[in-house]
């Protein structure tokens, strides 16, 4: 992302106006040669392309949660919405990789040893959480390829167990929500010329936590909401399913299976061949948007390791 030119510069240097030698030899005195000033503006010694690229990407992540969230249009989240949250997440934090790894960066947060362990401390707590989260989708993954084989045989039983397994599954993914949240609450000192990097960091942090939110929210209320259960009811029906039938929040292929499959077992033995196939193949759909998160929180997550690595390399160099 090329950076953006900045219109009006707030720092300015000083220099000093030597007086003209004419003017001095008209002085017979050792008079000390007075000093003139003018202003002049330059960039600010501190900032780098990569600072303006890296506000760039912290605005773009905060619209995508905004807009998503409150335009008309975009009611009915999709988990195409979702994937690209956490990819915009992962370019956010590989910037932030990139510059911590410039030795400017590294200079001015040498000394700030309080500051750089509350940072260490709050991508340890997103490794962690993104490490449960990775090994919740896992599961469900597994649990959706094995009810995938139960609604083909019309195994009541498991498809009983899968509905189980998944609301268990929602509430575990629903405390990540906590969790996150409870990241990034204190205040930074003031730190004079070095305000701004700190500054963009806390931003990184903070967006992290509201991309997190977003996307545990969605799909925790995905696969409880009783919204589910109703869009499902209309795709079995044959209905078709509106912006308006999906829950605030809720992304809507794995509303849609949730709520498919709660019906199909509310159906039991009279199940039809067409409610069979609606279910199988909203289950392909759900299975390839389960995949695009495993995939989407994989590369955040191993992003975030990445930072945290390079924040403690401040502290070791």
């Amino acid at each position: 992302m090329t950076p953006k030119m900045v219109a009006n510069f707030r720092r300015s240097l000083s220099f000093p106006n030597q007086p003209s030698s004419s003017s001095s030899s008209f002085s017979g005195t050792n008079k000390p040669k007075k000093i003139f000033h003018v202003r002049s503006t330059s960039l600010p010694c501190r900032s780098h392309p990569l600072i303006f690229q890296l506000k760039d990407s912290i605005n773009e992540l905060k619209a995508w949660a905004i807009i998503s969230g409150s335009e008309p249009d975009h009611h009915n989240r999709t988990s195409d919405w979702l994937r690209d949250g956490l990819s915009q997440l992962k370019l956010v934090h590989e910037s932030l990789d990139d510059l911590l790894q410039l030795p400017q960066t590294r200079e001015s947060l040498l000394g700030h040893y309080d500051l750089i362990e509350k940072f260490l401390e709050d991508f340890l707590h997103f490794v962690d959480v993104y490490g449960i989260f990775q090994s919740l989708i896992l599961r469900l993954k597994e649990e959706h390829l094995a009810a995938q084989i139960a609604v083909r045989r019309r195994d009541d039983s498991k498809i009983s167990f899968y509905l189980k397994t998944v609301k268990k599954l929602s509430k575990e993914i629903g405390k990540l929500v906590s969790a996150v949240q409870c990241i990034g609450k204190y205040s930074i000192p003031s730190l004079d010329g070095d305000a701004e990097l700190a500054g963009i960091i806390r931003d990184v942090i903070e967006v992290t936590v509201t991309v997190s939110v977003a996307v545990f929210n969605g799909i925790s209320i995905s696969l409880s909401s009783r919204k589910s259960l109703r869009i499902g009811y209309l795709c079995l029906s044959g209905k078709k399913v509106n912006n308006n039938s999906t829950g605030e929040g809720g992304i809507e292929e794995i509303q849609k299976m949730a709520g498919i499959m709660e019906n199909l077992w509310n159906l039991r033995r009279k199940k039809g061949e067409e409610e069979l196939k609606l279910a199988s193949k909203g289950m392909n759909e759900m299975e390839d948007c389960i995949c695009g998160i495993e995939i989407g929180s994989e590369r955040a997550f191993r992003s975030l390791i990445s930072t945290r690595v390079s924040l403690l390399n401040v502290l070791t160099h």
